[in-house]
């Protein structure tokens, strides 16, 4: 046991086989997200040296002035492609740091953030506003109307959530069994409710649920990210508070409590957490899945079960995942664009069929 485990609060993790130093790993993570993120920006239809980004966004910053050149490639940095990189960064590191979050709560590798509802309570609310919304939605004023479906999105996730707890939890005592069962029923009925919405949907709406529920990032400007950042920032420094009591909830929640965990405070902040993170990348994104059930898992065989490395670790992996993932979704079939869901899935899809097939053979 290292000298770090015995730290107050933090239980002993078990040691298995640790492949790479975590701080080693972090760091190559960092640097790979940020060399990524400019080679990101430069590169499309116009392509744009990284000395003219990094150039750029010194002039926005007000350390140097901009040339000629520059000001031709402003526009296309600063309006289309910063936002984008940006809102890759943070809706791959808020749905890994959810899916870490999850999968420690549940104690299952398994576990995904959709499994408490809040994916689909987002995609159903986000659908009645597409599908529904419309004679309301032209009493808003004109500015107000195309944040009402991110809005009916966050709104529906955490309502989801707030169900799937309120089922779950008795006596002032949380069952996560029951939470996970009354998070598959709620799946179940979501899905049921999209798909009747989807049959009387005309065709525009059509391709905005499509569009919408295959996850996208097409489009994306800096209003609603800047409104959805905070909290998914806010979502994602809760989650790492509560790393040591992760720790000791994979030990069993009789165990955390006699090591000084108050278990069912940390039950309900992580699941609100994950619920806030994952309703707001949902908001701006839509869905986008497997991120926060593959991300975590990988690092856990990197660099092992300890929160305190795996929670900072999945939100570096997941936002170079994602990056990288947006990436082919923009230039795989050009000048069109895959949705970025239809990537993670034919990612995520493979690796869920191995993880279950590797318990499946761990387990005789």
């Amino acid at each position: 046991m290292s000298a770090a485990d015995s730290e107050a609060g933090a239980p002993p993790l078990a040691e298995g086989p640790r492949r790479l130093p975590p701080r080693a790993t972090l760091v190559g993570l960092a640097a790979a997200g940020a060399l990524l993120a400019v080679l990101s920006i430069g590169w499309g239809a116009v392509s744009i040296p990284p000395g003219d980004i990094l150039a750029i966004l010194a002039a926005k910053l007000g350390l140097a002035g901009g040339g000629e050149t520059r000001l031709q490639h402003e526009a296309i940095v600063t309006a289309i492609r910063l936002p984008r990189v940006i809102a890759c960064l943070a809706i791959g590191a808020a749905l890994s740091v959810a899916g870490a979050a999850m999968q420690g709560l549940f104690r299952n590798p398994l576990a995904d953030p959709g499994l408490v509802g809040v994916s689909n309570g987002a995609a159903l609310a986000a659908v009645v506003a597409i599908v529904l919304g419309p004679p309301a939605v032209g009493d808003f004023p004109a500015e107000i109307r195309p944040y009402i479906t991110p809005l009916a999105a966050f709104a529906g996730g955490v309502i989801a959530t707030w169900l799937v707890y309120r089922i779950g939890t008795r006596g002032g005592q949380t069952d996560v069994a029951t939470m996970l069962l009354a998070g598959i029923a709620l799946n179940a009925i979501g899905g049921a409710a999209m798909g009747g919405l989807v049959y009387v949907s005309d065709d525009q709406q059509l391709r905005d649920l499509t569009f919408w529920m295959m996850g996208s990032l097409a489009g994306i400007t800096w209003t609603p990210l800047l409104i959805c950042l905070p909290l998914m920032a806010l979502a994602g420094a809760a989650i790492l508070l509560y790393a040591k009591a992760l720790n000791a909830l994979l030990l069993g929640e009789a165990e955390a409590f006699h090591l000084g965990i108050p278990v069912e405070r940390a039950k309900l902040v992580l699941i609100a957490a994950v619920a806030l993170a994952v309703g707001a990348a949902v908001a701006i994104s839509g869905i986008i899945g497997f991120v926060g059930l593959v991300v975590p898992h990988i690092l856990r065989l990197v660099i092992g079960p300890d929160h305190r490395w795996l929670i900072p670790g999945s939100a570096l992996l997941g936002a170079v995942l994602l990056l990288l993932a947006d990436n082919l979704a923009r230039t795989v079939v050009v000048p069109a664009e895959l949705p970025i869901g239809v990537i993670t899935s034919l990612i995520g899809g493979p690796f869920f069929l191995w993880l279950l097939l590797r318990r499946r053979g761990f387990g005789g």
